[in-house]
């Protein structure tokens, strides 16, 4: 294999990137946008004067290839964690407070203890997710679970849902939420330790990947939107961009690692996830740095609008996931609604909005549908020298920055395989 051309500087595609260049590839990273990170990104927002992420990302102990990623590019530091795992919980109509808290160890025990699950509820609420491990293709999360209006399903399975598959529990594909179920809850305490980016998705995540490529030797180019994938004899003979063309060599491969979106036109018979789901931010900046209960910097939100809250110095970021109902809405309205839920959540009365940021991702992930979860590809598409990568394909995983990076990996090894 002489070059491997990615096109998508994602999570994806940079995952993909260095493990080619660990594997000793030549690597070339073509993107579309000024910057890379696709939806994983920072910026600094003149409104706030601070660097903000576009979306909050929850990231757990359980999500090895995310570690691994940032052992390859020399920033295993770039999370910060619980030293042990507490998920604080408010809920914003009554007040009320709590926190799960699993044990150590692979043997849950921590259902049996009333301070260490949702208020309430009883211990073999929790077993009900063992339906999750044989649902269906067709099973949504509701069909195992239920939506009762007790309360685990909503103080748990619901926001659970909402985050992981950003997608509501009544049409979210119950085999998607298994493996998370299982990868945190299943693994013992260290699995669940909740890990956000210590300064931003960008300078912990992003950056030092691109830092690692420059020094190892690849490219990276923006600017480089993709048009189509010239094709002849079993493979692609040169990809075509909008302001050049590249031929790919003998022994050339091309990973494309773009959103599913965007493979229609390039590949228009490959049958792909249909449907999107929004995810909406709101980001204020108070006049004081934000300390959230356990020692944690995020806090789930039961009851208002506000599913998450995340705090970084001083300001806090709150997420909606499955959001298409608020997108059309004006930002200074969502502006409003969300500030009530952080007032709320952090106790501070009746106190004037601050300044904010509104960020809205229309198509922030595919619709984790049991439909859409049967026409995810793998990564290789019938052409010798072309690969997909992307948290759309079939990872096994929900459209997460864990099943982003897992599919990247996926998509070198099975081009180091052909090649």
């Amino acid at each position: 294999m002489t070059t491997v051309h990615i096109v998508g500087a994602g999570m994806a595609g940079l995952a993909a990137a260095v493990a080619l260049i660990k594997a000793g590839r030549k690597v070339v990273l073509h993107e579309a946008a000024g910057h890379a990170g696709g939806r994983c990104r920072s910026f600094h927002d003149g409104r706030l004067d601070r660097s903000i992420d576009n979306g909050n990302h929850l990231m757990l102990g359980a999500n090895r290839a995310l570690f691994d990623y940032l052992d390859d590019i020399g920033a295993p530091g770039g999370l910060v964690g619980q030293e042990r795992a507490a998920l604080p919980f408010v809920d914003i109509r009554s007040g009320e407070r709590w926190t799960l808290r699993p044990n150590g160890g692979r043997l849950p025990w921590w259902i049996m203890s009333a301070s260490r699950r949702v208020p309430k509820s009883r211990a073999r609420d929790y077993l009900a997710a063992l339906r999750l491990a044989w649902a269906s293709p067709e099973a949504t999360v509701v069909d195992c679970l239920g939506d009762a209006p007790g309360r685990l399903y909503e103080r748990l399975w619901k926001p659970l849902t909402d985050a992981v598959l950003n997608t509501d529990p009544h049409e979210a594909a119950a085999r998607l939420l298994w493996p998370v179920v299982y990868a945190t809850f299943g693994q013992g305490e260290a699995a669940c330790r909740a890990y956000v980016a210590r300064d931003g998705l960008s300078p912990n995540l992003v950056d030092p990947a691109l830092a690692f490529i420059a020094r190892n030797g690849g490219q990276v180019r923006f600017g480089r939107r993709l048009r189509a994938l010239e094709r002849g004899g079993g493979l692609v003979r040169s990809l075509v961009f909008t302001d050049d063309e590249v031929p790919l060599s003998a022994g050339d491969a091309a990973i494309i690692a773009v959103p599913s979106w965007n493979m229609g036109t390039l590949l228009p018979e490959l049958a792909l996830p249909e449907g999107t789901r929004a995810i909406v931010n709101g980001h204020y900046r108070l006049d004081r740095r934000v300390t959230l209960p356990e020692g944690s910097r995020l806090l789930g939100m039961i009851g208002g609008t506000a599913q998450w809250l995340f705090a970084r110095d001083d300001v806090v970021s709150v997420t909606v996931s499955a959001a298409d109902r608020l997108v059309q809405q004006a930002n200074e309205a969502l502006a409003e609604t969300l500030w009530a839920d952080v007032a709320r959540a952090l106790d501070l009365g009746a106190a004037p909005l601050p300044p904010w940021r509104i960020v809205n991702e229309k198509r922030a992930t595919f619709a984790q549908t049991p439909a859409a979860l049967a026409r995810r590809p793998g990564p290789r598409v019938g052409l010798s020298n072309v690969f997909l990568a992307g948290d759309w394909t079939d990872t096994g995983l929900p459209a997460t920055i864990e099943g982003a990076v897992l599919s990247g990996r996926r998509a070198a090894r099975s081009a180091l395989e052909s090649h």
